[in-house]
């Protein structure tokens, strides 16, 4: 079913405003990109295959009447300096200005791979997406945030229940959790003086098709295999769209969205 699209305006009063997502061709970067076109935001949709970035418009104009000028489908790699730096320059040009960065892309990793059998390349993989592509985008968001005018911007970072409580056999991806949260941190606070405002969402066991082992059994702190609750990604997707639509003069700084009865308080 059709829905209209409100405008959302950016700071200059003009509208619509123009987010980046990556990760946008599956999961939760797909639903979010999703639900911010839907509600009349211009997207430029960031991930390594581009056929899944043409899926995730076609949803967009099938399920919201989305034109295809609010969308730009731009093959990334965060992990690559140089792939970066074009997705960046690709939405200067054809958007103007950003108001938005969803730092989203991301990989688990291995799964269920002891620390003591870790391969470094499989490490390096985690650390080169988790982390090193979340700061690229970061620093080229920030830079031109800087610049623009009217001067400013949001960047949410896309951390995990794992930067407070890990999983067994996970210590890439928790590692670089929890070093998001530095990243957060810091650029929150660098990004002050020019109306920069920076937050951290933190899920667990939204429904996508990287949480099905979730459902069907998943290692726990005490060594027992055990179904666990998952929620619908949309609901994830509403939390980012607030995040974002704040004005830049308040910012939630750390929101954790997560399953009801999953096993995260009092997790071991």
């Amino acid at each position: 079913m059709n829905a209209e699209r409100t405008a959302a305006t950016n700071p200059s009063g003009t509208a619509p405003r123009t987010a980046v997502v990556t990760g946008a061709g599956s999961g939760i970067g797909r639903s979010v990109a999703l639900e911010l076109l839907a509600a009349g935001w211009s997207v430029a949709l960031a991930g390594r295959r581009v056929e899944t970035l043409e899926e995730t418009a076609a949803l967009a104009a099938a399920g919201h009447g989305v034109k295809d000028a609010a969308t730009l489908r731009v093959r990334t790699d965060v992990s690559r300096p140089e792939d970066v730096a074009a997705l960046f320059a690709r939405v200067r040009e054809d958007f103007g200005r950003l108001d938005l960065l969803f730092n989203n892309a991301g990989t688990f990793g291995p799964g269920g791979v002891p620390v003591e059998e870790l391969p470094y390349d499989a490490w390096r993989h985690v650390v080169d997406t988790n982390l090193n592509g979340a700061f690229l985008c970061a620093q080229a968001a920030f830079r031109q945030m800087k610049e623009q005018d009217p001067q400013g911007g949001r960047i949410i970072n896309n951390g995990s229940i794992s930067a407070h409580a890990p999983r067994p056999n996970s210590v890439a991806y928790t590692t670089t959790k929890h070093a998001l949260t530095g990243l957060t941190k810091s650029l929150s606070l660098d990004g002050r003086p020019y109306r920069i405002a920076v937050g951290q969402i933190d899920i667990g066991n939204a429904a996508t098709d990287m949480t099905e082992r979730m459902q069907s059994g998943i290692l726990q702190a005490n060594g027992a295999l055990a179904s666990e609750p998952v929620m619908d990604v949309a609901d994830v997707a509403r939390t980012v769209r607030h995040m974002a639509e704040l004005p830049l003069e308040a910012n939630v700084q750390f929101a954790t969205v997560l399953a009801t009865n999953m096993p995260y308080i009092g997790r071991g």
